[in-house]
């Protein structure tokens, strides 16, 4: 495995493992990588030091530092990534997650046998659209449930 860090065209800076350099490069001119923050596709490798390994006992090398140019993947790198969290975080707090039964659920609240309720789930595209016809107000969420993530 091998981290790069990247930029693209817009300036925005993030990292990105890979498999190995061939692997970066097959990825990169299939059109497969791009921009972690805004989507775009004009991705380029980014200056970065390299993490060499030593043989020698107790010669633990520094911790590389860490610059503001490479944010870590483990928080949020822009203002949308951290609106994003904080959306989940209050649905998750304020609804009942109901899974694969979001469609049946969603269908007896509206009928009355229910009660009301601010419930997410899971739905296929055709049941949404159906739910919808139906005149069942629902939204589509911009993240997958909590238990779909690693």
């Amino acid at each position: 495995m091998i981290r790069y860090a990247l930029t693209c065209a817009d300036g925005h800076r993030f990292e990105s493992w890979f498999q190995s350099a061939a692997a970066f490069d097959t990825l990169l001119s299939g059109g497969h990588v791009t921009c972690a923050v805004c989507g775009n596709g004009a991705v380029s490798k980014a200056l970065m030091a390299p993490n060499v390994a030593t043989d020698r006992p107790g010669a633990d090398p520094a911790p590389p530092e860490r610059t503001q140019s490479a944010p870590t993947l483990s928080a949020p790198a822009h203002p949308a990534e951290q609106a994003l969290a904080d959306l989940r975080k209050r649905i998750e707090e304020k609804s009942d997650y109901v899974g694969l039964r979001f469609v049946q659920e969603a269908r007896d609240m509206h009928a009355g046998l229910s009660p009301a309720r601010p419930i997410h789930g899971e739905a296929r595209a055709d049941e949404a659209l159906r739910l919808i016809e139906d005149g069942i107000p629902v939204a589509p969420l911009p993240f997958l449930p909590s238990r779909k993530t690693n």
